[in-house]
């Protein structure tokens, strides 16, 4: 993890730093004299040599100190724990909800594999995957929110109970759009599952399909399933870019959203750094997983 993480902060920084130019030119704008460029360098500490930079990069993600936007002067700490909380009430629910409904529902698809309703779901999940993500916010939006006024199209509270107001409307359109993709991946899983050769010692037994389905391909299944779930949870942080925004929600999705359209370097560096943190140790985590869903399986 520790040579992979020095990757990640070196690439980020020559990203930001070098293939893209000086970025105090993006910040200041294309009509900005010279010497409103010197002053913004020093003032953004540009004006000294790579390395040094590079060293004060380092520091500020030890300390987990990104220093300040360069938009909005606060701390990006300070931003970044105002905005968790709204981009983890979104993100959370929707997350354990979808992956609940998909694993039931793609275990069912592979319970009654071959009939109708396993064709309908299948015909019907590849018709969801093909729509747009911007086409149901702005069918359910529309629907719910204004033609049925029963959900409020945007705003956020931050008292913990009045927020849900606010969250369901895009907490249901996450559950549903995940959906499509999920179920086909885990019923295939599952009926890989299925022709191993201890299912068929267990039939040979005399044991029910159920009881095979429900309590041992379901089990044998969870490595892959545990992969796949298990390496979302790192981009739970940021909510949902698309939701954050059409919703007004001021989360770290919507942060982000508005430091790219700005430029605001700091944040981009910041965000993306903690995002690839996140993806290494739940990657590390995953692995952890295995032993304890897979007795075959052993830490060493």
């Amino acid at each position: 993890m520790v040579p992979i993480i020095f990757g990640v902060t070196l690439i980020t920084f020559l990203i930001f730093n070098v293939v893209g130019g000086n970025p105090v030119y993006q910040f200041a704008g294309k009509n900005a004299s010279a010497e409103e460029i010197r002053v913004l360098e020093k003032e953004l500490g540009l004006d000294r040599s790579l390395p040094a930079q590079y060293v004060t990069y380092v520091k500020q993600i030890v300390t987990f100190d990104f220093g300040r936007s360069w938009g909005t002067r606060q701390k990006i700490s300070t931003m970044i724990k105002n905005g968790l909380g709204a981009s983890l009430s979104l993100s959370v629910p929707a997350f354990i909800l979808g992956v609940l409904l998909s694993i039931t529902i793609s275990l069912l698809l592979a319970f009654f594999k071959g009939r109708f309703i396993d064709k309908f779901f299948m015909v019907f999940c590849l018709g969801m995957m093909s729509i747009s993500y911007l086409v149901y916010i702005i069918f359910f939006q529309y629907f719910f929110g204004y033609y049925l006024d029963l959900f409020p199209i945007s705003g956020f509270d931050s008292d913990w109970i009045g927020r849900w107001e606010y969250l369901i409307l895009p907490i249901t359109i996450m559950v549903i759009v995940s959906q499509g993709a999920a179920i086909l991946l885990y019923r295939t899983i599952i009926i890989d599952e299925v022709y191993q050769d201890y299912v068929r010692t267990a039939k040979a037994k005399g044991l029910g399909d159920r009881i095979i389905y429900f309590r041992h391909v379901l089990k044998n299944a969870m490595i892959p399933i545990i992969t796949v779930v298990v390496l979302e949870i790192p981009f739970l942080y940021t909510g949902s870019f698309l939701m954050e925004q059409f919703f007004s929600i001021p989360g770290l999705g919507n942060m982000m959203v508005t430091a790219l359209q700005s430029a605001d370097f700091p944040v981009i560096k910041a965000m993306t750094f903690i995002g690839s943190f996140l993806y290494i140790v739940f990657n590390l985590i995953s692995d952890l997983l295995y032993s304890v869903v897979d007795p075959r399986v052993k830490l060493s």
